[in-house]
């Protein structure tokens, strides 16, 4: 066995790590020897191809263990995640083939409908920004603390790219308002909403909010491009495929379920009061734009 698989010491290079008034806690820790060679035996099954010395492992391991949690992070532990990151920031040309097949070929599927040319770009930036370095700054990747799975990790970053993606091209950059300032936003050009008691418009303010948390994503997505950023249909069909009456359909499909949420949530509390229910439904709709200013980021 050659130095670099050597594994029979894995606790020396981890206390090591470790600034010495922490290293108490690793004694602490029942079977941290055979807990540590389980480690890296499933990372190197998992990634066969992969050749990172086990000591190096060691040491970027013990920068991901959080003051008093040692002995709980190592047992939840991420491994094989882990063990693939570290040896991608370190450039491994295996890791980095079997990062580009196991992890960033799955990515595409969890941005959703998206144009391929889009799901190109952020493939692209995900590359650049997590596998490579700048001045001493080691890659992003080194971040990962494999408390979770990795390709779940880096499909949030890939979710927050594709969002930056978008918010570079989009048509209008408007002011987001709190939900708050609903009331005010609204009453301008609606005289007959100024009428209304107080506790009418947080009614609004709270079921808007509500029905906005349980829309799904995608119409969440579609509402908050079109009516929030301002998108055309003929920009939304670029981006989704498909054609400009499909996108029209869904998008007004998205405003109709919106509506629907609206109407459970204020339904009950209105009872008494159709035409006050009628009346902050008809708001809602006709202002829609505004309404969901800063409700849908």
């Amino acid at each position: 066995m050659s130095a670099d698989r050597k594994t029979d010491d894995l606790v020396t290079p981890l206390r090591e790590q470790l600034p010495r008034e922490r290293r108490a806690e690793l004694e602490a820790v029942d079977g941290l020897d055979a807990l540590l060679h389980k480690i890296v035996e499933v990372a190197r099954t998992g990634w066969p191809t992969v050749s990172l010395p086990a000591e190096d492992f060691m040491r970027h391991l013990a920068r991901h263990l959080p003051p008093g949690k040692a002995s709980e992070v190592l047992r939840i532990l991420h491994g094989a995640d882990l063990y693939l990151a570290c040896a991608c920031a370190s450039a491994d040309p295996s890791a980095l083939r079997a990062f580009e097949q196991n992890i960033l070929r799955h990515i595409p599927h969890r941005l959703g409908r998206l144009s391929p040319s889009l799901v190109d770009e952020v493939l692209q930036v995900l590359r650049e920004r997590l596998l490579v370095g700048s001045g001493n700054t080691p890659p992003r990747i080194a971040t990962y603390g494999g408390r979770g799975p990795l390709l779940t990790w880096v499909g949030i970053i890939a979710a927050r790219v594709a969002g930056e993606l978008v918010g570079q091209d989009e048509r209008h950059q408007l002011v987001a308002e709190p939900p708050e300032e609903l009331a005010q936003l609204l009453a301008p050009s609606d005289p007959e909403y100024a009428l209304l008691r107080e506790d009418a418009r947080q009614l609004l303010v709270e079921s808007l909010r509500k029905a906005v948390t349980v829309l799904p994503e995608q119409e969440r997505a579609l509402l908050r491009l079109h009516h929030f950023h301002g998108f055309t249909m003929d920009r939304l069909t670029l981006m989704y495929g498909g054609s400009r009456s499909g996108v029209a359909r869904r998008v007004a499909d998205a405003r109709r379920l919106l509506l629907e949420h609206v109407r459970m949530e204020l339904a009950p509390r209105l009872k008494q009061d159709q035409l006050a229910l009628e009346s902050l439904l008809g708001l809602v709709s006709s202002r829609l734009d505004i309404s969901l200013h800063g409700m849908l980021e």
